[in-house]
């Protein structure tokens, strides 16, 4: 892509009124635009991001042998009666058409997901099952103040499995726990899981906890990492001696970027989905459900992975692998590079704009793509490149002849 051709431009100064770091640098980059407090558009750089993420996140999901599917947001008053939460959840965003039918923006999918598997799953032989989707979600957020951390409408992924039985559930449960762990460290986070309320869903739960001072939760963990729990729930304080021997357990604030829940029949009893085992005596389904908020993930991203000139996007979610540099004499080899390195397959953003040696180096760095190729008079009078990572100070000059093969390299 030329970066000429975007509409989007980067700003040299702070957004006025954003205190969190996700929303400055994304504002300043170009990635998003402010529609109003928690809400945000995605712009093509931004949306790139976003959509590597969803890749990530579907891969897992398949791996697991979840089947996708759709579902609506405007939900009818009655499936939220039928649970009961049009009273009790606070959030829910509720609207009435010009006939005067209720309506409930989905701010989750339990009340759609489960009578819509009640048309099809009747025996223990449509058993075990497993349903996911990634669809916007909208809550009444009363402090959406954290840019993608804290918002009104968000992208989400929820996972819905259904089982035959709570043992079952449980061990489905487990290789959740395996695929999260394998979408966090993928996207370059080090997220901890860390044990939770269940709050309105179940007895106990599990989240996703990334280490950052932009947190807004608190978890008390064991550097060792065979204990973390949420400190609004844990019995353990801070300072108390890990039982393994690995010293203190610490207190530290935290962002969560994923949890899970055995919901075992809670949902399913509200519906009535139920199954014949081979007796044909009934049962209650059981279930369980996992969400990634990723928006959420995106700004958890750039709160850990950023310095003092910008964004530093970890290789498998940036939105291209190279930004390529047309500086003053060096506009021929680098558009000679820009259509080769393109017919490899090799993604590339040209900046090929007319600006300073100066806004451009700075904006490569705000952008924060893996690595930097650089084509100059100096670098195309030696035929060569000046190349460097984003998260290194070191430049190197590679030669013309040798570029693809170098940028085949693991970035």
């Amino acid at each position: 892509m030329k970066q000429s051709e975007l509409f989007s431009k980067t700003q040299r100064s702070f957004p006025k009124n954003e205190e969190s770091v996700n929303a400055q640098l994304l504002l300043r980059a170009g990635y998003v635009e402010k529609l109003m407090a928690g809400v945000y558009s995605y712009l093509p750089l931004g949306l790139l991001v976003l959509r590597n993420i969803e890749r990530i996140v579907r891969e897992e999901m398949n791996a697991l042998g979840a089947v996708e599917v759709l579902l609506p947001s405007l939900h009818p008053k009655e499936n939220w009666q039928t649970t009961g939460r049009w009273k009790t959840m606070d959030d829910l965003y509720k609207l009435k058409d010009r006939g005067g039918r209720e309506f409930a923006l989905a701010g989750t999918h339990e009340e759609v997901i489960v009578p819509l598997l009640k048309k099809f799953v009747s025996s223990y032989k449509d058993l075990p099952l497993a349903v996911y989707q990634i669809q916007n979600k909208f809550r009444d957020e009363l402090r959406a103040k954290s840019g993608l951390l804290r918002g009104r409408e968000f992208l989400m992924k929820d996972l819905y499995s259904f089982h035959a039985n709570e043992n079952d559930m449980l061990q489905y449960y487990e290789k959740v726990k395996v695929a999260y762990r394998n979408i966090f460290s993928r996207v370059g986070l080090k997220a901890i899981e860390t044990e939770a309320s269940g709050g309105t869903f179940s007895d106990f739960s599990h989240e996703y906890q990334v280490l950052t001072e932009a947190g807004e939760d608190e978890i008390i963990y064991c550097a060792g990492g065979d204990y973390a729990a949420n400190a609004e729930i844990s019995q353990a304080k801070e300072g108390k001696q890990c039982d393994l021997g690995h010293g203190p357990l610490k207190k530290a604030k935290s962002i969560e970027v994923g949890n899970i829940f055995p919901l075992k029949d809670k949902y399913s009893k509200a519906f009535n989905l139920s199954f014949k085992d081979e007796k044909g005596k009934e049962h209650l389904v059981q279930m369980g459900c996992y969400g990634i908020g990723l928006g959420r993930l995106l700004g958890t991203i750039v709160e850990v992975h950023h310095d003092k000139g910008g964004i530093v996007w970890p290789s498998e979610v940036a939105p291209f692998q190279i930004h390529l540099l047309s500086l003053s004499g060096g506009e021929k080899a680098a558009k000679r590079a820009y259509e080769e390195l393109q017919a490899k397959g090799i993604e590339v953003l040209f900046d090929d704009r007319e600006a300073s040696p100066g806004e451009k180096l700075t904006d490569a760095d705000l952008l924060g793509i893996p690595l930097r190729l650089v084509s100059s008079e100096k670098t195309a009078s030696s035929d060569s490149f000046e190349v460097k990572k984003r998260d290194e100070e070191k430049i190197e000059l590679v030669k013309k002849k040798d570029l693809v093969s170098y940028l085949s390299r693991p970035i």
